[in-house]
């Protein structure tokens, strides 16, 4: 007899399964720590995030920082953020998709920021990565750049650094070498 409730409650199971909708995907830790990380930003007026791919991936996200003082205020600068499922014990991939005159990112989108890099460390967080990158937009470091070009110039002939960004800024105008086309936003 026990064994009859077994399989009518096997069967009654079976059948539950059956009618519910596809089966709910289990996150990863990595997935939960950014939900959390982005739930708790409290972010200026100044930087703003976007979930491009929809609110079901916010493992891949947009940030834009505006900056409203210092040399770059006026710009407006596009980053995407890449989290692996290993976050948060692997910093989230940064890349800059607005070509920028700055000593810390090239003219590729790298980054030199080192809590990207050799300082990152599990307690760390996407809204530090965020504030970092505002940080360098407020003090550009000519000392461990990646533009080595704008590095000379912010150390060498400030003022001519800042000639230099309103330039690119504006875009379909040439700084030195490099041309910078009109912001597409």
């Amino acid at each position: 007899m026990i064994r009859l409730f077994k399989v009518k409650e096997k069967q009654q199971e079976i059948a539950e399964n059956a009618n519910e909708k596809a089966p709910v995907k289990k996150q990863t830790a990595g997935e939960l720590r950014v939900q959390r990380d982005i739930s708790e930003l409290n972010l200026p007026k100044t930087i703003s995030i976007a979930f491009p791919n929809g609110q079901d991936d916010l493992m891949n996200f947009e940030v834009t920082i505006e900056p409203d003082e210092g040399y770059y205020n006026g710009g407006r600068f596009l980053f995407t953020f890449e989290v692996t499922p290993v976050y948060p014990h692997e910093a989230p991939k940064v890349k800059c998709e607005t070509k920028v005159y700055h000593p810390n990112i090239d003219l590729e989108g790298n980054i030199c920021l080192n809590v990207l890099r050799e300082d990152w460390k599990p307690v760390l967080n996407i809204s530090t990565v965020i504030y970092g990158l505002y940080y360098l937009f407020m003090q550009p470091n000519y000392e461990d750049p990646l533009n080595h070009e704008a590095a000379d110039v912010l150390r060498d002939d400030p003022e001519t650094f800042e000639s230099n960004v309103k330039r690119a800024i504006a875009g379909d105008q040439w700084v030195g070498q490099t041309y910078f086309p009109c912001p597409d936003f």
